[in-house]
């Protein structure tokens, strides 16, 4: 004994209504908190007047985090 509604022209037990509308429900707020993949960057973007100061800027950050690996495996 399950009720029945007549929607567009055919009957739709009411279980299949709850079944429909708590699917529709939970995926639509699964959708709407899942968010996109946003890709980060490595390092931020180099705004440099020439290719020199570039390479200066490129050069002390290498040397920069060679000299932090250096320190945090002598630490440990």
């Amino acid at each position: 004994m399950v009720q029945k509604y007549n929607i567009f022209g055919t009957q739709v037990a009411s279980h299949y209504l709850a079944i429909g509308v708590l699917g529709s429900l939970f995926g639509g707020s699964y959708v709407m908190f899942s968010g996109g993949s946003k890709k980060i960057p490595a390092t931020p973007p180099i705004n440099a007047s020439s290719s020199d100061e570039a390479d200066f800027i490129k050069k002390f950050m290498d040397e920069a985090n060679a000299s932090e690996k250096k320190e945090t495996s002598a630490n440990h």
